[in-house]
């Protein structure tokens, strides 16, 4: 029996680092002073995953029912550099997500596997997370943002030019995901997927919106995603 998978892809946001629940009470705090009636789980359930692009186009149309017309530049600019500043501000509070450095070395163990990120956050801030955590060791050149392909989560464009950068086929890569925009995307790009709830922002809910999406499976925290990713590596070897 050979080990499942050539690759594992990592998405970083509510996998690897804590942030997609940084900022989010005041971001709907803020988003309530211009007219919005969100809570942070309505936040959360719209545009968890999504690449900027996606992110603006919703809010901008969101924006645009509120104000029963379509919002000009200078508004919309306003309203969301303001939203990504309220979060910001926040941003000394993330984290890694608890247990994603044993999790890390685990992997890294794992015969002929290879890893990445793909991710739907713009290059620059990705890098920055993975710096500032200590895992640039780990992925080394491998660290893909959504600004590498065309179209972002739900489409499958980052997971398939992760895959080829590494070398493997989509096929044999499994995708970690927290987001069901993510695990679309993984699906679509035929690998397989498996969801992950251990971020600060999941809902009583999520393991749920991840199966619908199309996650395999589900895990509640690197401890089993680690014991799992060992079981997997003694039936190899039993079979070898």
């Amino acid at each position: 029996m050979s080990f499942p998978f050539d690759a594992i892809l990592f998405d970083c946001d509510g996998v690897l680092v804590d942030s997609e629940v940084v900022g989010l009470e005041d971001a709907a705090a803020y988003l309530s002073g211009h007219g919005f009636a969100w809570t942070t789980e309505d936040f959360i359930r719209r545009f968890s995953g999504m690449r900027y692009d996606r992110f603006a186009a919703g809010l901008r149309e969101a924006y645009g029912q509120i104000l029963g017309r379509d919002a000009d530049e200078r508004e919309f600019e306003e309203l969301i550099d303001g939203l990504i500043e309220t979060r910001r501000a926040k941003r000394h509070t993330m984290t890694l997500v608890t247990g994603t450095e044993d999790l890390l070395r685990m992997v890294q163990g794992l015969p002929g596997v290879r890893i990445a990120v793909a991710s739907s956050s713009g290059q620059a801030f990705l890098d920055d997370k993975i710096d500032r955590y200590g895992l640039r060791p780990v992925f080394g050149q491998h660290v893909y943002s959504a600004d590498h392909v065309s179209h972002g989560k739900p489409a499958p464009d980052i997971f398939l030019f992760a895959a080829t950068r590494l070398g493997v086929a989509a096929e044999r890569c499994l995708v970690i995901e927290d987001s069901a925009h993510g695990v679309a995307a993984g699906v679509a790009a035929e690998a397989t997927v498996w969801g992950f709830t251990g971020g600060g922002h999941c809902l009583p809910d999520h393991a749920e919106a991840l199966i619908d999406a199309g996650a395999e499976r589900v895990f509640a925290t690197h401890e089993q995603l680690t014991d799992e990713f060992t079981n997997l590596l003694s039936r190899r070897e039993a079979a070898t």
